[in-house]
């Protein structure tokens, strides 16, 4: 029975060292349990990047970014807006209370 769905990063190595040794798509999905249609689109994605890297453009991911840099990049900048914020309203309500 053939996987539905695979981590195909993990088998990376193993698809491209098949490709070079000039096996087909059906061979390398027969080989590897996968369906026929999984090594097209691998192989369709990997030679877009290929062709990316050598005019010199990085690829970049598409969608939505990860939690990591979410929490790290934005995370920081929306917390210190949060802070300066935050004082603020006390700053407010401590003068309002005649506090201050």
């Amino acid at each position: 029975m053939k996987r539905k769905y695979t981590h195909i990063q993990i088998i990376e190595s193993e698809i491209i060292r098949m490709r070079d040794e000039g096996k087909t798509r059906k061979e390398i999905a027969e080989s590897l349990r996968l369906e026929k249609g999984q090594i097209k689109d691998w192989v369709r994605r990997y030679n877009r990047q290929q062709k990316l890297q050598q005019v010199g453009i990085v690829p970049r991911h598409q969608g939505r970014p990860s939690k990591e840099l979410v929490s790290s990049d934005r995370g920081k900048d929306y917390e210190i807006k949060r802070l300066k914020m935050e004082n603020e309203l006390l700053r407010d309500f401590l003068q309002i209370a005649g506090k201050r």
